[in-house]
């Protein structure tokens, strides 16, 4: 038994997106008395959803926004299509939030700075990883072993979609795992057609609904989804999984939970006596009031990105290059999904077809090149999986068309020609190269910038090559059109799904976490969200950062209460 040290709090969670409400749910669950800090704005959940429910001509721009705002403190994050007139308040402001990129070597970094993160504005899609993804390291010498395997996570799939609740169909494919499933959401007849002529062309390929958090049945304190797809601008209706709808009342009812916002973790504090992390000093990002909190455990679940800048900048004398780094591996191996838009068609022959209601998820064909114990014959490592979907163009088609007066009006109020879209996310190898680093600049707090240095390799771009062909393979099958066909990967960061760079591993010498997401050199730092990860599958890896997280929690929480943390 160790001394017992008085301190704040059990536990402390830093950032408060997807990782961190489970990271406090399943803590104060246990018993725990936990500080939540997180360093952007509260938002409350409904009452500060300020625009869900306003229509284009009750907003001063009609929907499109301020076009020169957006140009001066938004131009990164205005890259991806989610932010709009309605959603930019989700999303960080670039000017007031700069980082670096090394020359050459682009990258977008989307972020959302307030009580629950990015699970405010997150694509929603819920996907278990499956046992050739945590074995790809070891198969082909890329990156280091996983230490688990998915029998090791699969109740941790489980308990997490209970709470969540995701839809989908079960496919009974081992590459993408069934889960704990509500109702699917439909397949249009577009979509149906092309998945019944892979069934018959590709039997390998299987086209499925997204499986996503948006329910279809009703939870506690949650409705089902109400078909709007407007998911970015909150949800009142709780119909989507986002801190505030789900983890967030959970955390609160134990009365376990204590909440700061506007609270920005500048360090982590180290006792290099006791080889364990004391605490955080903080800043109040409103008053720049400086303070400190102490605690048994620390929780790091401030994002991929964020979580490893903190571990940088909280040197000390046992850690001069990062904290809980005797590897030397912090901030390496760094990874985002490769992703192009591998086909955009037009598809005849349906015209008498429709759907109703705005469908909040598309569908998915999941990978199924290199999942032999002997790699396919292809020129590149690991595998690719698509998604996309079909739909019907509307009257904003008129924004390309030649026309004037009432017949084009006309016109437009009809049903435009059939599309379908696939987007290919190619794995991204882990690589010692793509690293994050600090840079010689500051922010306004005083905090070291991030320095990005990444890029996609010939690996990821031999993988969407195929990937476009494949696409437009496919596509043709129900008689598309190809209008538009890439293999070249957009710059790192536009997938959103970037991970790794303090990366688990079953050797301290050459990774930073063991199997229970705890860093090999400091026993009560945890490290819960994507910077864990140690390879990155071609499957969005939200809901493996959720079970990883909870599973963490859970094995944390019983030392805390042994005495042993």
């Amino acid at each position: 038994m160790s001394t017992q040290v008085t301190t704040d709090f059990d536990a402390i969670v830093v950032g408060s997106g997807i990782t961190g409400g489970w990271a406090a749910k399943e803590l104060t669950e246990k018993g725990l008395k936990v500080l939540l800090l997180e360093r952007g704005r509260h938002v409350e959940h409904g009452r500060d959803y300020k625009t869900e429910f306003k229509a284009p001509w009750e907003l001063p721009w009609r929907g499109e926004g301020d076009q020169q705002l957006f140009k001066r403190d938004y131009p990164i994050q205005s890259r991806v299509h989610h932010l709009n007139e309605w959603t930019y308040q989700h999303f960080v402001n670039d000017r007031e939030h700069p980082y670096q990129t090394v020359e050459g070597k682009p990258f977008t970094w989307i972020r959302g700075y307030q009580l629950g993160g990015r699970s405010l504005i997150w694509g929603r899609q819920t996907y278990r990883w499956g046992d050739v993804d945590f074995r790809s390291n070891s198969r082909d010498g890329h990156g280091v072993d996983w230490p688990v395997r998915y029998e090791d996570i699969a109740p941790w799939y489980d308990h997490v979609e209970e709470f969540i609740g995701v839809s989908g169909a079960p496919e009974n494919l081992p590459q993408l795992p069934d889960g704990k499933f509500m109702p699917p959401m439909a397949l249009n007849p577009v979509e149906a057609a092309l998945r019944e002529q892979l069934d018959r062309t590709y039997p390998e390929r299987r086209l499925t609904i997204g499986r996503t958090t948006n329910i279809t049945q009703p939870l506690p304190g949650r409705s089902p989804c109400q078909y709007r797809s407007i998911c970015a601008r909150g949800c009142s209706f709780g119909a989507y999984f986002s801190t505030q709808s789900s983890t967030l009342p959970a955390a609160s009812a134990t009365g376990n939970l204590t909440l700061k916002t506007n609270t920005l973790v500048d360090k982590l504090l180290y006792d290099a006596d006791r080889k364990r992390i004391t605490g955080v000093n903080v800043i109040d990002t409103e008053t720049g009031a400086r303070k400190s909190y102490s605690s048994k455990v620390v929780f790091l679940c401030a994002g991929s990105v964020n979580s490893v800048a903190l571990m940088l900048r909280s040197t000390s004398g046992t850690f001069p290059k990062g904290l809980a780094n005797s590897s030397g591996v912090l901030g390496r191996y760094f990874m985002d999904h490769a992703s192009s838009l591998a086909v955009l068609a037009q598809i005849p022959g349906f015209d008498e077809h429709y759907y109703e209601g705005v469908r909040p998820t598309g569908i998915v064909i999941p990978r199924f090149r290199n999942l032999g114990e002997t790699p396919d014959n292809v020129e590149f490592s690991r595998g690719y999986s698509y998604q996309g979907g079909a739909y019907r163009l509307t009257w904003n088609r008129g924004r390309r068309m030649a026309g004037l007066g009432t017949e084009f009006k006309n016109e437009l109020q009809k049903p435009g020609p059939w599309m379908f879209a696939l987007t290919a996310f190619a794995e991204s190898i882990p690589r010692a190269s793509n690293r994050i680093l600090q840079s010689n600049k500051t922010d306004s707090f005083g905090v070291p910038q991030v320095l990005f240095d990444f890029e996609h390799g010939d690996n990821e771009r031999k993988a969407l090559q195929e990937a476009a062909a494949e696409a437009r393979k496919m596509v043709e099958l129900i008689g598309g059109r190809v209008l538009m066909s890439s293999g070249e990967p957009n710059e790192g960061g536009m997938a959103i799904h970037e991970m790794g760079g303090a990366r688990m591993g079953r050797d301290r010498a050459d990774s930073v976490l063991n199997s229970n997401n705890q860093a090999h050199d400091i026993p009560n730092l945890f490290v819960t969200d994507g910077a864990a990860m140690a390879s990155s599958a071609c499957q969005n890896p939200s809901l493996t950062y959720m079970a990883f997280t909870a599973r963490a929690a859970n094995y944390a929480a019983e030392l805390v209460k042994n005495g042993q943390l």
